[in-house]
């Protein structure tokens, strides 16, 4: 399936990519090897493994925003990001 995500989302969800932990990047390598390619050509397992990182992302974002006061513009403009990266990759999921 092809995914289509703009160059800001790309960018954001290869820097989760990056920053998962290492136990975590051996298992996660050929995706971002794809990512960084920009190949967005996944399989079914790629697109779910990338859907629940995202997702996990996406909870320790919101909860680290919801301890903090006030929240800067630009951590709302990632989480923006990540939440519009995060449906693209559910969408295309459930196009598979």
């Amino acid at each position: 399936m092809q995914l289509h995500l703009e160059t800001a989302e790309l960018n954001l969800v290869a820097n989760i990519l990056l920053g998962r932990p290492s136990p975590a990047a051996g298992i996660d390598e050929g995706l971002l090897n794809k990512i960084l390619a920009k190949d967005l050509c996944l399989d079914s397992d790629e697109l779910e493994r990338l859907g629940t990182i995202l997702g996990e992302r996406e909870r320790e974002l919101k909860m680290a925003l919801a301890q903090r006061s006030p929240v800067s513009p630009s951590e709302l403009e990632k989480l923006g990001l990540l939440e519009r990266a995060l449906e693209r990759v559910n969408e295309a999921c459930v196009m598979f």
